[in-house]
């Protein structure tokens, strides 16, 4: 036994001097500094580390790198534009970077004769994009060094272009943030600092900056306009022959075309069945309200309350028909196409090929919003006449024209093109009737950005509905801004009247006509509804293509909590969700501790607007249901503007419905710790309803609403105790 006591510690020894040598660094240089990576010859020529921006910039001869921190993709838009310009003025070209991809360790080493781009838009409150969050975390970590042992950026030339919506509290913040990181470690910004609106035009902020950029820039790296030349970022070659099982006719994904099982995302949607299609509102209202289910059983997909489903709809058939004859490819739609990028650092294929004419213009471009104003200039080149040249130029170049024809006359590329030819864009586009351009289709895939899909807050919950998706949507049907060019046109929201289409589809309801030159026609616009290859079809009804985006709008876990949602309109929606969450997790208790089982709960207390109770009140039917599941814990406030009103005659809305109710809500928020929600519309009813609730709270503390108020309000929001889900 003694030899044995000993052989185990002479061995036990032996292995804790091994590891003594083996970690003899880590164990007694602590405090050594730490040393910059030595890149390998590998890494260095772009073969090695796929993470290192630097060595792909040495190795394609790039001047530029363009990162973007996009959500929807309008970053990257502004990005790959940014770069097409440098290479077209200044024969520069640029490495697009999506930030989540690549490492910031050496930003430092971006050589002197080099410049870095940051397109970067604010999400939600203040947030950077999700590809966007650990370029700023690197950048406002203290803790975080670069190549060089330090957070020195010295002599670091960078451009900054940030998109916000002015109609939200931190506008632009993360673009400002990325400024100020930058110059406080020693960068120089070259030009004034880019700010997009979306609530305005982001577009026209966009050309109203760069000009004065460009100016700046050449100074700065040394480099005279003209350098450069106009070059095509694609090449489209029409084949004649390819399996046809092999051609993508509207699928997202290399899956979705040979139906196999994956993971679906935003990067390959699920064709949903859609269970339940139908009408909210009444039919006295002149408006339309879609209630709709997903079926997601057997996808994997998986929701919490307070998410938002991505819907991918498909551009109306009027407008694939118009830009058809427009490009004179009427008769060429069906004709299988290869696109492929002649810089793919710059450019990638932004959708699956090979595919066809129609199918690009049906499910894969966006040709249905509003032209913008440069893309005008590029198309006057094609025109098909002198005429047709001098309106585009005149349109590209008059701000305020373009934004009296084609901004309030809500005109697409398709319309634009026709009216400058003379054509009449109020009948059903024919060859006949439409001048064809000589537009090289690249030019329109270059031109035109992706179709992206529509987001909509789930408006149920899991717990309730573990394999059901409900969204509610309000179809967006407008006119347009009479002009003497376009006196009266109807303008139509594509994912709210794709839903439409789909809703009269299943209930084998017949769409509304109207009489208009003659011709009886539609009051909506028709989309090919049943997809690609038919596959949103079946006996049994019809599918959409949908994803899952994960959200921070969530209840407190404690249901102890008092809960506070304003939530008018379709705004209601993710609180509908909200309060099944509650009645889900009221069942259990119930079950489970008896009929006292939610005597202490927190009040659920829900501000709701609408016009008229007999009109557009949202669900209606189902409220009173969910007050008694809830024991009287749950409380529905409504304001109707146009049935109620006030003494001297003017609407109620859900902010003077707080104000009367202000001793209940400012107790349960500084007393009972309460947690406060607010979806809908950003510009008007968002602001009002914080005005109100900062006076409410001010006035409690003793003090005014301006401070504070106002400074209760920004502590609720950095505790995560008063949360937005809002739109312009």
């Amino acid at each position: 036994m003694a030899s044995n006591n000993s052989d185990v510690v002479i061995l036990a020894v032996g292995v804790i001097l091994a590891a003594v040598y083996l970690f003899r660094d880590q164990l007694f240089a602590a405090s050594k500094p730490k040393s910059a990576p030595v890149p390998s010859t590998k890494a260095a020529n772009g073969s090695g580390n796929p993470r290192d921006f630097i060595a792909k910039m040495k190795e394609g001869k790039k001047r530029l790198v363009i990162f973007y921190g996009s959500q929807t993709g309008t970053a990257e838009e502004y990005a790959i534009r940014l770069a097409k310009e440098a290479k077209q003025k200044f024969g520069l070209t640029s490495l697009v970077c999506d930030p989540e991809e690549y490492d910031f360790e050496n930003l430092d080493q971006l050589p002197e004769d080099c410049a870095a781009f940051f397109v970067v838009a604010t999400y939600g409150e203040g947030e950077p994009t999700d590809n966007a969050v650990q370029l700023m975390q690197n950048l406002e970590d203290d803790s975080f060094e670069f190549s060089n042992g330090e957070r020195k950026l010295e002599g670091l030339k960078y451009v900054i272009f940030g998109l916000g919506n002015r109609t939200y509290e931190h506008y632009n913040l993360i673009g400002r943030k990325v400024d100020e990181s930058l110059a406080k470690m020693g960068a120089v910004r070259i030009g004034e600092r880019g700010e997009g609106d979306d609530d305005k035009s982001m577009e026209e902020d966009y050309l109203e900056w760069k000009d004065g950029m460009w100016d700046a820039f050449a100074t700065a790296m040394g480099v005279e306009e003209g350098e450069g030349a106009d070059t095509a970022d694609f090449t489209v070659t029409e084949m004649e022959t390819h399996p046809a099982e092999k051609v993508y006719l509207g699928e997202y994904s290399a899956r979705a075309l040979t139906r196999t099982k994956g993971i679906h995302d935003a990067k390959n949607p699920f064709a949903a069945p859609i269970t339940v299609a139908r009408e909210l509102f009444t039919q006295t209202a002149d408006r339309n309200c879609v209630h709709i289910e997903f079926n997601t059983e057997g996808s994997g997909i998986t929701y919490q309350h307070g998410d938002h489903v991505g819907l991918w709809p498909l551009n109306p058939d009027v407008e694939v028909e118009r830009l058809l004859c427009v490009l004179g490819l009427h008769d060429k739609r069906d004709t299988v196409i290869g696109i492929e990028s002649l810089d793919p650092a710059l450019a990638k294929v932004p959708f699956p090929v090979p595919t066809t004419y129609g199918t690009v213009l049906r499910h894969y471009i966006d040709i249905s919003a509003v032209t913008g104003r440069q893309i005008l200039g590029t198309m006057s080149k094609f025109a098909p006449n002198t005429e047709a040249e001098a309106y585009l130029k005149k349109m590209n170049t008059d701000k305020e024209l373009y934004q009296h024809v084609v901004g309030g006359g809500c005109l697409k590329l398709g319309e634009v093109l026709q009216l400058a030819a003379g054509n009449d864009i109020k009948v059903l586009p024919t060859p006949s009737n439409t001048v064809a351009w000589s537009i090289p289709f690249d030019i329109v895939v270059s031109a035109i950005p992706r179709l992206q899909p529509r987001y909509y807050s789930i408006s149920s919950s899991p717990k309730l509905n573990s394999n059901s998706i409900h969204a509610t949507c309000v179809v967006l049907k407008y006119e347009n801004v009479p002009t003497d060019n376009v006196p009266h046109k109807w303008c139509y929201g594509v994912g709210s009247n794709f839903l439409l289409n789909l809703k009269h589809a299943i209930n084998n309801e017949s769409a509304p006509l109207i009489n208009e030159n003659g011709e009886e026609r539609t009051a909506v616009p028709s989309y090919l509804i049943e997809g690609p290859r038919g596959s949103y079809k079946n006996e049994t009804g019809y599918k959409a293509p949908i994803h899952v985006r994960r959200s921070t709008f969530r209840l407190p876990t404690n249901p102890k909590s008092p809960v506070i949602m304003i939530g008018p309109g379709t705004g209601v929606a993710p609180f509908r969700g909200f309060v099944q969450e509650r009645v889900a997790l009221a069942r259990r208790s119930l079950e489970k501790n008896g009929p006292d089982a939610l005597n202490e709960w927190g009040q659920i207390s829900l501000f709701y607007g609408c016009r008229k109770s007999t009109e557009d009140f949202l669900y209606k039917e189902e409220w009173p249901q969910y007050q008694e599941e809830l024991k009287g814990k749950f409380k529905l406030h409504c304001a109707f503007s146009r049935e109620v009103y006030k003494p001297d005659g003017s609407k109620i809305y859900v902010q003077d419905l707080l104000w009367d109710d202000r001793a209940q809500i400012a107790d349960a928020i500084l007393n009972g710790k309460g947690y406060v929600y607010i979806c809908g519309e950003a510009k008007n009813m968002s602001k009002q309803v914080e005005d109100v609730l900062a006076r409410i709270l001010g006035e409690a503390k003793g003090g005014s609403g301006a401070v504070e108020g106002a400074a209760e309000l920004k502590l609720l929001k950095e505790r995560s105790r008063l949360m937005l889900d809002v739109w312009s």
